[in-house]
């Protein structure tokens, strides 16, 4: 069973000035592409080329590192488009907010430690919003791995998670990681991430 790339939900220039055109164009035509192709080819004619891409991203720890590493890019990166909207930023509200003041202490203290956990991860990698024993935590993950793998130092269910990987960033914010990790949140799909939310409660 081949997977293969959706088209990205929105315009490639539908985060601007936040995220720009040309960074979109290449992050989703290239790079999320050739983590589908890498990742046809390790399953193909293996055991693996029948099971769905969650079944693959769950068992990382025994499964070979091409499977693992792309398997978790194809994972990461379509969790990371719907992450976002051109309609998105502003502030949560209903439940999401509630579990967002208890755990953080508000929206601010949210975006203050995701933040750092994104600006902190050495090297390439990601930074994550989980629930955990039904209550939301901040992890990171170095490469291509989630919350979700058998692997992980933090595990749990995503509802939101920010690609670190220089080529999310560099045209527009070059080394600096950090303004690229503040403008997320102008386009956050705080929609999106609620429904993640009561799914994974």
């Amino acid at each position: 069973m081949a997977f293969t790339l959706a088209p990205l939900p929105y315009a490639y220039d539908a985060l601007e000035p936040h995220i720009d055109k040309e960074t979109m164009h290449i992050h989703h035509d290239k790079h999320h592409q050739a983590y589908v192709d890498n990742l046809n080819k390790a399953i193909a004619g293996t055991p693996n080329e029948n099971k769905s891409l969650d079944e693959l991203v769950k068992q990382a720890g025994t499964i070979s590192a091409a499977v693992r590493n792309n398997g978790g890019g194809h994972w990461n990166h379509a969790f990371f488009w719907d992450s976002l909207s051109p309609k998105g930023g502003g502030k949560p509200g209903g439940k999401l907010a509630d579990a967002i003041n208890s755990a953080f202490g508000s929206l601010e203290g949210l975006v203050e430690k995701f933040n750092q956990a994104g600006a902190t991860r050495f090297g390439s990698g990601w930074a994550w919003l989980l629930v955990k024993d039904g209550k939301l935590e901040i992890s990171s993950t170095p490469n291509q791995d989630n919350p979700l793998m058998d692997v992980a130092e933090t595990k749990g269910t995503p509802v939101f998670g920010v690609d670190v990987w220089e080529h999310a960033y560099y045209l527009k914010y070059q080394n600096k990681r950090a303004d690229y990790l503040k403008a997320v949140w102008n386009v956050v799909n705080w929609d999106k991430v609620s429904e993640r939310f009561a799914a994974a409660k």
